[in-house]
């Protein structure tokens, strides 16, 4: 005859698959026919379908064998609750060890015993992953049930853990459940209250399991489209640097143009570059801006390679008609770098067009004034004409450094931007590191002259 249910455990066999999510057994009673004998069934439906047990004819159902137990899934098909399953059973009396045993060998459990918390620590660090099931007592000489369940979980969170008991204590069952089994058992407890327990808690295990691998999955595909997508932005990122370059090149190349023409030209052009970039750098351009102002501004000049050698070379004043026709190549610069989508063309283009402007409106090619002169040309500007200041030509040698300062300082506010030529003499020091790392003198044997005028 079967063990009676103590009222707790018919509580706690309701309440446990609420408490650890998983929907609670419902029970039915029946009779059925059995090779013509009419007998009472008791089916048991809980998340994994149902369980129908044959009862004897007292109503118990004490240690069916495995014919005598069906588990419906909700597939239909029907088999042993659990086929080729692994037990470890932990418990100090060696007479619930050999009941527990027989009860789930003969429903196709493998079974392990283990007398203390002691001994089941060995078996589990031995081969813990042939364990598909821990059922553990609570109170054991020594260790106790629910220390042995904290550390197995966190070593072998593959292990479903189900705690047993002779205390009806709903405090012991609450704290069981908090560390992570998936059920409790008071004693006496029948065996079918022991297979309920047993088929829910494997279950539970199932789609904890399922849902690990499920979240590894995602995770590793997470990772590898993030690897993916980082590997992308690197080649993105590299593709953009070796356009930069590139772009620079044909910078440098096209502007190398003018200094066919004009052999001065090559330094003016480094030292613009840097002095250019020194500035934007000042107003707090961003990085990406500063550096196409450093690539850009060596084009300012490029419209020289349409002015007439007889007035580029001219080694005497110009005349008002030769000046006129000089002061043509910031129109032929911007004709030459406009029209294009690409920002740094676009850039020079302004710099070209823009470089010779004046604050007052006195400059050429257009005689705009103040804000409407972009920033860019007002930058361009300053250093233009302090490059040409502090360097030798071909008529006159070069102005020390305090004289240029001096000299562009008188025309603050006509000139020059005040704002921009005193954002440029606060970093004298990077501005005198620039000049100094490319300064040279003009190669004037190499050249018949250069036209005498000011920048």
């Amino acid at each position: 005859m079967g063990l009676p249910l103590s009222p707790f455990s018919r509580i706690r066999a309701r309440r446990n698959g609420l408490i650890d999510g998983v929907a609670a057994p419902v029970f039915a009673f029946g009779v059925a026919d059995h090779g013509g004998v009419q007998k009472q069934e008791r089916a048991i439906s809980g998340p994994t379908g149902a369980i129908r047990l044959v009862l004897d004819k007292n109503g118990g159902g004490a240690y069916p064998s495995s014919s005598q137990v069906n588990v419906e899934a909700n597939g239909g098909g029907s088999h042993t609750p659990a086929e080729g399953g692994y037990v470890l059973v932990v418990d100090d009396e060696p007479q619930v060890q050999q009941v527990i045993k027989r009860i789930l060998e003969r429903h196709g459990f493998e079974c392990e015993l283990a007398g203390s918390a002691e001994e089941a620590r060995k078996s589990l660090e031995a081969d813990g992953k042939r364990f598909q099931l821990m059922l553990c007592d609570v109170n054991m000489p020594g260790e106790s049930g629910l220390d042995l369940l904290r550390d197995a979980l966190v070593d072998h969170p593959e292990v479903a853990a189900l705690m047993v008991t002779g205390a009806d204590d709903p405090r012991l069952a609450e704290s069981a459940i908090q560390l992570g089994a998936y059920g409790y058992l008071t004693k006496p407890f029948s065996p079918n209250e022991l297979m309920i327990n047993i088929t829910n808690a494997l279950h539970r295990r199932r789609l904890e399991l399922e849902n690990r691998a499920h979240q590894e999955m995602l995770e590793n595909a997470v990772e590898n489209r993030t690897a993916a997508l980082s590997d992308a932005v690197s080649r993105l990122q590299r593709s953009e640097q070796e356009l930069r370059m590139h772009q620079e090149e044909t910078v440098r190349r096209l502007s190398s143009m003018a200094e066919l023409r004009d052999l001065e030209t090559g330094r003016h052009l480094e030292r613009m570059s840097g002095y250019c970039a020194l500035i934007s750098e000042r107003f707090d351009f961003d990085r990406e801006r500063v550096e196409l102002m450093r690539i850009a501004s060596p084009m300012h000049d490029v419209g020289k390679i349409g002015i007439p050698d007889n007035i580029l070379l001219k080694p005497a004043t110009l005349t008002p008609e030769e000046r006129e026709v000089m002061q043509q190549h910031t129109v032929i610069g911007y004709e030459i770098l406009s029209g294009s989508e690409a920002e740094l063309l676009a850039l020079a283009a302004i710099l070209a067009w823009t470089h010779h402007e004046r604050f007052d409106g006195s400059g050429y090619p257009r005689g705009i004034r103040g804000g409407k002169i972009p920033l860019e040309g007002r930058i361009a500007a300053v250093a233009d004409v302090f490059d040409a200041l502090t360097t030798d030509r071909i008529y006159r040698p070069a102005f020390g450094l305090e004289q240029a300062i001096e000299m562009m300082r008188a025309q603050r506010g006509t000139h020059f931007d005040p704002d921009v030529l005193d954002r440029f003499f606060d970093a004298i020091e990077s501005v005198e590191k620039i000049r100094a790392g490319y300064k040279r003198a003009a190669p004037s044997s190499r050249r018949k002259g250069k036209a005498k005028q000011a920048a």
